[in-house]
């Protein structure tokens, strides 16, 4: 399975992020998937495939021509797409995807979830969408959708549109198990 990852390209962030980050990509590879991200070498993208390349996982980053300077793409790619505008990036990075993972990230990883989430709203695609919580990082996040839903904003079935989970095998283990006919996730840790 080809799997996109978004996640922060911060190296400024708490340790135990990396780590988990890493272990995501290590069960990855372990499990025969490919991964698909953003081609960023530092925070969150590079810990994820770093993991990948630990068990010699197959890794495909898309990134805009302007990430093009020192040190700021991943130098172990095997195979690198340049696109020329950020909507272009992820544009490729949903067709060539089967499934999504949403790491801790900052504003580009919000965005980026909030639009597969809405095209996965409007069946645009029926790919799963996977939420890694590690350290609780999306609680706040989650209580805000609650919260859209009691307030009208949203349907409460948009909340099953996605998997939440603080475990990379429990994420996987979604991921594979996912039946595309079905229109909602049935079972999630979000609640």
């Amino acid at each position: 399975m080809k799997i996109c990852v978004y996640g922060a390209a911060s190296n400024e962030i708490d340790k135990s992020f990396i780590l988990a980050g890493e272990a995501l990509g290590r069960e990855m590879s372990k499990r025969g998937h490919c991964l698909i991200f953003g081609g960023g070498a530092s925070g969150l993208m590079g810990a994820t495939a770093r993991g990948v390349k630990e068990h010699n996982g197959y890794i495909v980053g898309i990134a805009p021509e302007f990430f093009n300077v020192d040190g700021a793409l991943y130098n172990k790619c095997d195979e690198l797409i340049k696109t020329q505008t950020m909507r272009e990036r992820k544009a490729l990075m949903e067709e060539k995807s089967d499934a999504f993972v949403v790491t801790p990230g900052g504003i580009g990883t919000f965005e980026e979830f909030f639009e597969i989430l809405t095209l996965r709203s409007l069946d645009r695609h029926k790919k799963p969408i996977a939420i890694l919580n590690t350290n609780g990082y999306y609680d706040d996040l989650l209580s805000f959708l609650k919260n859209g839903v009691e307030q009208n904003f949203l349907r409460e079935s948009n909340l099953d549109l996605f998997f939440v989970s603080d475990s990379e095998k429990e994420i996987l283990d979604f991921l594979e198990s996912y039946n595309d006919s079905t229109d909602y996730i049935e079972k999630t840790r979000f609640s």
